[in-house]
């Protein structure tokens, strides 16, 4: 595994993680209080990778980030109608479509 440091600082740095984790790459972003890992949530071999590089067991599901409540129904069943009323608020685990 090669590891690449960006720099906040470097306005191509956007574009660069954004075809890394294109290509199925991680992506190790910043937070408030910690790094978050990211990669494709679509892609089952770099899910696989997050698993992998933080010795996750594979019961521990992973958080999905979606663009709207809109998207909900395309990756997740059994999804209570307080998740399309307010979606912040209604913060849960869904059952992932597979």
């Amino acid at each position: 595994m090669k590891t690449l440091l960006l720099s906040a600082l470097d306005a191509e740095t956007p574009q660069i993680a954004a075809d890394l984790i294109r290509r199925g790459e991680l992506v190790a972003i910043p937070t408030e209080t910690v790094y978050g890992l990211g990669a494709n949530g679509l892609d089952e071999a770099a899910v696989t990778k997050i698993f992998e590089a933080k010795g996750r067991p594979q019961d521990n599901p992973l958080i999905l980030h979606i663009c709207g409540a809109e998207q909900i129904a395309l990756f997740c069943h059994d999804v209570p109608a307080a998740a399309y009323v307010h979606p912040a608020s209604a913060c849960t685990t869904f059952k992932v479509n597979v």
